[in-house]
C-alpha cells in the first residue's frame, strides 16, 4: 500500500509528465514558420524607457548627435579603434580609493576597463549594417607604425588611419566613469562612455555619442536586524557581473540610437548575394556582360533581405534619452 507521502510523489511526478507533454509538438501537427518575418518590438526591445529608469533608480542619460548628412556618407566598414579610460585606474567606492595600485597596475587595469567597452560596442555594431574589423587586426596595425598611445593615436588623421587599415570610418571611445557606491541599503555601480564615429573619407564627425548608466540596487529596511541583512546583501551587489551587465547596457543603447542606412543594408544583401554565386559569377556570361547584373531572382532575394523592418529607429539628427 502506497504512503501518504508516495502517493503526494507519485502524483507530483504525473503532474509534471503532464506539463512536460503539454510543451511538445508533434512534428506531423508542427506548423511551419518561414523566417524573414516582420519583428515586433523591434525597435524597442533593449531600450530603457522612462518607467524602466524609475523602477530602477537609474538617473542617467543618453544622446547620440548623427550629422544631418549621414545617410548619405553612411559608412560601410568601420575600425573601432582602441578606448582610453579617464578614472584613475584604481578601485574606488563612494569616490575613496580603495586600491593603490601601482603604475604598472594602473596601466593595465585603465587598458582593461576601457577594451571591456571597446568590445561591447564592436559586438553590437557587428548586428548593424556595417562591416566591422576585427580588434585583433586594428591593434596590429596600429602597433606597426608605432602608435601605442592615446597620444600617438590623436596625431594620426582619420584619412591615414582609414588607408592603413582599410575602413569607411573609425569609432573613437573614452570611459568618462567606471565606478562603485555603497551606503548601506543602497548600492550602484555607474559606467559611461563618450566618443565619436569620424569619416576617413573627409574627416567629419559622423556621430557622436554619450552614454551614462548606473546599476542600482536598494533594499528598503526598517528592523536593526534586516537592516543589517538588507545591508550586507545590498554589498552583492558590487559584483563583477553586475559590473559587466551596466558596461553592456551603456555599449547597447548607444548602438540602438544609430540610425540604420538602408542603402547599406542594401548593399551588404547585394555583396552576399554575389558571392554566393561563386564561380559562375567568375564566368563571362554567353551575352558578354561581366556576371553581376541584377537578375530577378538576386533582385527578389535583396528585397526579401531589406523588406523586414529593421530592429533600430528611424533617422534624427539627434536622439536622446
Amino acid at each position: 500500500m502506497l504512503t501518504r507521502k508516495s502517493r503526494s510523489s507519485f502524483v507530483l511526478i504525473v503532474a509534471l509528465a503532464g506539463l512536460a507533454g503539454c510543451s511538445t509538438v508533434d512534428e506531423h501537427t508542427a506548423e511551419r514558420r518561414p523566417f524573414f518575418q516582420s519583428e515586433y518590438q523591434a525597435e524597442t526591445h533593449g531600450r530603457k524607457t522612462l518607467l524602466d529608469r524609475i523602477v530602477e533608480l537609474d538617473p542617467g542619460s543618453m544622446k547620440v548627435n548623427v550629422a544631418p548628412d549621414y545617410q548619405r556618407n553612411a559608412p560601410l566598414r568601420i575600425a573601432v579603434l582602441p578606448f582610453t579610460d579617464r578614472g584613475s585606474a584604481n578601485f574606488s567606492v563612494d569616490k575613496i580609493t580603495v586600491t593603490f595600485r601601482n603604475h604598472e597596475q594602473r596601466v593595465r587595469w585603465a587598458w582593461t576597463d576601457a577594451q571591456r567597452l571597446r568590445r561591447l560596442m564592436i559586438g553590437y555594431l557587428s548586428t548593424r549594417e556595417f562591416y566591422v574589423l576585427n580588434s585583433i587586426g586594428i591593434d596590429a596595425v596600429l602597433h606597426q607604425h608605432g602608435i601605442t598611445d592615446e597620444k600617438d593615436l590623436e596625431k594620426v588623421p582619420p584619412g591615414t588611419l582609414g588607408r592603413w587599415l582599410g575602413a569607411d570610418a573609425v569609432v573613437y571611445g573614452e570611459v568618462l566613469h567606471y565606478e562603485a557606491y555603497y551606503l548601506g541599503l543602497i548600492s550602484a555601480w555607474q559606467v559611461s562612455v563618450a566618443g565619436r564615429f569620424v569619416s576617413t573619407r573627409n574627416g567629419e564627425q559622423l556621430v557622436r555619442y554619450f552614454g551614462n548608466r548606473y546599476d542600482v540596487d536598494f533594499m528598503p529596511a526598517f528592523d536593526p536586524m534586516d537592516i543589517a541583512i538588507n545591508s550586507a546583501e545590498s554589498l552583492l551587489q558590487l559584483r563583477d557581473v553586475q559590473l559587466a551587465r551596466s558596461e553592456e547596457e551603456v555599449s547597447r543603447e548607444v548602438v540602438l540610437r544609430i540610425p540604420v542606412s538602408e542603402s547599406l543594408r542594401l548593399e551588404i544583401a547585394q555583396n552576399a548575394l554575389e558571392m554566393s554565386e561563386g564561380e559562375d559569377t567568375a564566368k563571362p556570361s554567353s551575352s558578354g556582360g561581366s556576371g553581376h547584373e541584377i537578375t530577378p531572382a538576386r533582385s527578389t532575394s535583396v528585397q526579401t533581405a531589406v523588406s523586414y523592418p529593421v530592429p533600430y529607429p528611424a533617422e534624427k539628427s539627434s536622439q536622446s534619452h
